[in-house]
């Protein structure tokens, strides 16, 4: 049973705010995941005080460093509530188990980088944002 639309509602605004793209169907993944040769940054956002408190500043701070590659497209499922819409984001994570939150980076419909909820707990949003900025760096360059 999803989550109540009140409870995760601000939890998605904090990354609708920074221009991602809410992906709730399994058709709007297929359409921004599948055909992309630019590069597409995929939030999976939760819940989670513990980790994805921290993961969503870490974005929005990744993102607002003028600096640097940035991925051209930003799309986000909520784990938990878009539930056919995270499966199927999560088909395209291969050879990763299902994580909440997550961040993962695609080129051409690829997974080319990835950051778990193992790799996001217990780390403040500027450490996690550096792991993002490298990402840019080695995967968004022109």
């Amino acid at each position: 049973m999803p989550y109540p639309d009140l409870l995760v509602a601000p939890m998605r605004n904090e990354l609708v705010q920074l221009g991602f793209q809410e992906l709730q169907s399994k058709e709007d993944v297929d359409e921004v995941l599948s055909d992309s040769s630019s590069p597409v940054l995929v939030v999976v956002n939760s819940v989670c005080g513990c980790a994805a408190g921290n993961m969503r500043p870490a974005v929005a701070l990744s993102l607002q460093v003028e600096e640097g590659p940035k991925p051209s497209r930003l799309a986000t499922v909520f784990a938990g509530q878009d539930l056919e819409a995270t499966s199927r984001a999560r088909e395209f994570f291969t050879g990763y188990p299902p994580s909440s939150p997550s961040i993962a980076l695609l080129k051409d419909g690829e997974l080319v980088w990835m950051l778990e909820r193992h790799q996001i707990e217990g780390r403040g949003p500027g450490v996690i944002a550096e792991d993002l900025l490298a990402a840019y760096k080695e995967h968004c360059a022109a």
